[in-house]
């Protein structure tokens, strides 16, 4: 798609592919926070009601980009309304315990996994360069398609959402109906914006320190013109302090740190892997889009059965952190084997009957880079809620996560495609920059996760006796 744009030169698609992603991205580091804080005031179902309704909008309107500047902006306000995935953590934190939240949050990855399985598929099988209408013809919207197909689920979503979905942060429970809030909203708007002489919810602080969660009336005026004595428009569900020392002591805060790191590495190989694998040898591998959509569907496909079957095996033997330190290593590891994927001769080019090779160390590979993706994802999750001292600040904290996470996805595409286009002048093995340099940055995450070591930070079904083991080794040494 962006190498249709006229503003695109040749040779320039990876920059430019970098450049939307990282739109997209930096608005959501902008606003994660902000989703995940507002969660904890009027609860989790609102929030993740309005990112679905419109995110479709911004899908709908991403299909009838025809310019750079149109595609930057759409992404962009998509990342401004969408804080959902950290609102989703949340939710599975809060109707889970100690106990299951392993088995809840092991799956999450999984429904991840399918969209990336089906995703590609469909982004590529939906697109249309001839005009379904009239035949040899361009197709003036040749991306629509997919797009109105991902908003025709989103609409599926809300509506599911909206009718079964409850609400699992405890205090917005006591809350009137979304409708009766949305009401309150635009009653301390209108009173905000100066059209109450006496606005109510200067006459009613004192409700709210006191939690609460009457009905509002609307605003009447009396023969006077004077706005009769009105409760303030109930929106907040907590308002509840902790102690910040409790939230953000040296375990979170490497946690946040390495799972920024993560998230920087994890964009940075999905975007370098396409823009890899398509580019002409010897810096890239000269396959077709079709080709790379498999060779993710086939990665995505094995890393659901292990995720399934193996990881959380894997997780109550091993716990959270070693697990997500399990998870930057392999990281580091995928990223120093894909320059040298393909079988080549002395002179470095890719020999035409290899190809089989070339599949079989890029699926291996592929594999190393997904379960690494989602095992760390799981594992980064479950630590992320274990370190809340409570529910109050869950959404919060992984809001603070998810701009954290925004962050590394803002700069991570741009800064893997610029390395990849300066890549195609570096002889030989110029691939290899980019993918060294990320491998450098997840060792740094690799090492600095040595630092997260509460054991509070585990699930109850981790194995007893390796955290014994664990201590007397530590009181040994």
């Amino acid at each position: 798609m962006a190498a249709s744009f006229p503003e695109v030169s040749a040779g320039q698609e990876g920059m430019y592919v970098g450049l939307i992603a990282s739109a997209f991205a930096l608005a959501q580091f902008a606003t994660n926070f902000f989703w995940g804080w507002l969660s904890d005031r009027i609860g989790r179902k609102p929030v993740i009601l309005t990112g679905t309704l419109l995110t479709a909008a911004c899908f709908a309107a991403f299909g009838f980009c025809r310019t750079l500047p149109q595609a930057v902006v759409v992404q962009a306000l998509m990342g401004l309304v969408n804080g959902n995935q950290g609102v989703v953590s949340t939710c599975l934190g809060e109707i889970t315990d100690r106990s299951n939240q392993s088995r809840a949050f092991t799956y999450l990855p999984v429904v991840y996994g399918l969209g990336g399985i089906t995703g590609p598929a469909v982004g590529g099988l939906l697109v249309f360069k001839e005009n379904p209408f009239k035949k040899g013809e361009p197709n003036p919207y040749p991306y629509l398609l997919p797009n109105l197909f991902a908003a025709a689920i989103l609409v599926i979503d809300l509506i599911i959402s909206a009718a079964m979905m409850e609400e699992s942060l405890e205090e917005a429970r006591r809350l009137p109906s979304l409708g009766h809030r949305i009401e309150n909203l635009f009653t301390w708007l209108w009173q905000f914006a100066g059209f109450s002489t006496r606005p109510s919810y200067l006459r009613s602080i004192g409700h709210h320190r006191q939690h609460s969660f009457e009905s509002t009336a609307d605003a009447t005026a009396d023969d006077e013109g004077e706005a009769r004595p009105l409760m303030a428009p109930t929106i907040l569900a907590n308002n509840e302090t902790i102690d910040r020392k409790e939230v953000f002591n040296r375990d979170t805060i490497l946690i946040l740190i390495t799972f920024l790191l993560f998230q920087l590495c994890n964009v940075a190989y999905n975007s370098l892997y396409p823009i890899f694998g398509e580019a002409a040898p010897p810096t890239g591998r000269a396959l077709s889009a079709k080709e790379i959509g498999l060779s993710l569907a086939f990665a995505g496909l094995v890393t659901i059965v292990f995720q399934v079957g193996v990881y959380g095996k894997v997780r109550e033997k091993a716990g959270n952190r070693v697990t997500y330190r399990g998870s930057m290593a392999a990281f580091v590891i995928a990223f120093l084997l894909m320059p040298f994927v393909g079988y080549k001769k002395s002179d470095g080019n890719v020999v035409g009957h290899g190809k089989v090779w070339l599949w079989i160390e890029l699926g291996i590979v592929l594999i190393i880079k997904t379960v690494a993706s989602v095992g760390g994802l799981t594992s980064a999750l479950l630590l992320i809620t274990n370190s809340a001292p409570n529910h109050s600040v869950l959404g919060t904290l992984n809001g603070l996560a998810q701009t954290l996470s925004a962050a590394g996805r803002a700069v991570g595409p741009f800064i893997s495609g610029s390395l990849f286009t300066a890549a195609t002048r570096v002889r030989p093995k110029g691939e290899a920059l980019a993918f060294g340099i990320f491998a450098g940055v997840a060792f740094v995450g690799f090492v600095l996760s040595f630092g997260i070591r509460s054991e509070n930070l585990e699930a109850e079904d981790w194995d007893s006796e390796e955290a014994e083991s664990g201590r007397e080794d530590e009181s040994t040494r």
